[in-house]
């Protein structure tokens, strides 16, 4: 079995409806060790305490690092790139999936997060496994995730029409390929499928 660490954004108190509150839950019945922490202050988050907190419950996680998996959305995605460039401990876990990662310009408009203006130097390197998702229309990331992280990042993207920023405006909701991803390892990540109606 593997341990997973799920990751909420700005502004997220997990809701019950949202993809990574259905993961969750999915996981679990599933029998994996699940974290699906409420990080601190979510709506004025502080970024050296986000990363105090991402080190503690990565310390936490069971079992050997090739069986840890980590699912980063929004805000925590560019946390996990932060972390990275400080170099923490821990970050060596088997895979990790960032999702919808908001652009530097973008977080700069608001005070409350400009502080995560993601690190994009040329040397920065991630310590393991890495896939990025996102919505080709993500207004958090007007520019495009696959030019911003992507490309300069050399992460392999999967970019979702019409998806926005993966959230519960956007219907994310309930998104099996996600869980896909999390049992099967490298799969492409798709869209959700459409309601039935």
């Amino acid at each position: 079995m593997s341990a997973f660490l799920i990751l909420h954004g700005w502004q997220n108190h997990r809701p019950a409806g949202h993809w990574q509150h259905w993961l969750a839950g999915r996981l679990t019945a599933l029998g994996h060790h699940v974290t699906y922490p409420q990080l601190p202050d979510p709506d004025d988050p502080d970024l050296e305490v986000w990363l105090a907190e991402l080190t503690r419950h990565l310390g936490e996680l069971p079992g050997p690092a090739a069986d840890q998996v980590v699912l980063a959305h929004s805000a925590s995605a560019v946390l996990w790139l932060h972390a990275a460039a400080r170099g923490l401990d821990g970050l060596a876990v088997g895979r990790v999936l960032l999702v919808a990662p908001p652009s530097g310009p973008v977080l700069a408009l608001h005070p409350e997060v400009a502080g995560f203006a993601p690190p994009l130097s040329a040397g920065l390197s991630l310590p393991g496994p890495t896939r990025l998702v996102a919505g080709d229309d993500d207004p958090y990331c007007p520019e495009g995730a696959a030019t911003v992280f992507g490309a300069p990042l050399g992460i392999p993207t999967d970019l979702l029409p019409g998806a926005a920023h993966l959230d519960l405006d956007a219907g994310y909701g309930p998104w099996p390929a996600v869980l896909e991803w999390c049992l099967a390892g490298s799969v492409p990540l798709r869209p959700r499928p459409a309601p039935v109606r």
